[in-house]
């Protein structure tokens, strides 16, 4: 169960770890659901957090208002973008709207970094789910949607679907519509990795991450980043002014 914590409260608390990430190179990462559903939150958090000297990553869906991004931009070191799916009608299907303002805002959070220098980075992730993103079609046209638009992130992660909550449906009762999947196949993986190489980005800047299971035994695959995405809750977040 959560509570309601005041921004002091939730400070004081990553201030424990305070030394921890001084000698790790870590930071604080606000992740979701979506932060930017609380902006005015997330944004007094990660001043008080940078006057202390902690690095911090914003893990986004891209669906904010641009006015809420371009305040907390300036606080961010690292900015964590999700493109699930390039055409705008399967984007739909799965989430359940538009993937236009998640485009358009990547396109103009791009432009705001060029001509500010913050954040430090960008990461583009997309999460590879059977049947839904898992095509060549999407991973070439994310691919060149990022090489045309001059996005040049540091970063663009392909994260292999894990089915880890599956136990955690079974218990609430809801039916989840990739229970019955399995993990994807290492060869699989390879070939969306060969092809995201392939689309005309920057090849050094492709990874995959994630659990893959070869044609033996189920297997993890190493890491950079060993931080999960959290394929349970795919669905984007429709913007509330």
């Amino acid at each position: 169960m959560g509570k309601d914590v005041s921004v002091d409260e939730v400070v004081k608390e990553v201030l424990k770890d305070k030394s921890f990430f001084e000698k790790s190179g870590g930071g604080i990462t606000l992740s979701g659901g979506e932060p930017i559903m609380q902006h005015e939150f997330a944004l007094t958090f990660f001043k008080k957090i940078k006057e202390n000297g902690i690095h911090t990553a914003l893990d986004t869906c891209g669906l904010g208002t641009l006015s809420a991004y371009e305040k907390i931009l300036p606080y961010t070191d690292l900015i964590l973008y999700d493109i699930k799916e390039i055409d705008p009608e399967k984007h739909k299907q799965f989430t359940g709207i538009s993937n236009k303002k998640v485009l358009e805002n990547l396109k103009l959070i791009s432009e705001w970094m060029n001509i500010n220098n913050k954040p430090e980075e960008l990461w583009i992730r997309t999460p590879i789910i059977p049947d839904a993103t898992d095509t060549d079609e999407n991973i070439m046209g994310i691919g060149k949607f990022i090489y045309e638009n001059e996005l040049h992130p540091t970063r663009w992660e392909l994260c292999a679907f894990n089915n880890l909550c599956n136990d955690k449906y079974l218990r609430l009762g809801i039916p989840w519509l990739f229970e019955k999947k399995d993990l994807i196949e290492a060869e699989k993986m390879e070939h969306f990795l060969k092809t995201a190489k392939n689309s005309g980005v920057d090849k050094q800047i492709v990874l995959s991450t994630g659990p893959v299971k070869s044609k033996e035994k189920a297997r993890i695959k190493s890491t950079i980043d060993p931080k999960p995405i959290d394929f349970c809750k795919i669905t984007g977040l429709p913007e509330k002014d």
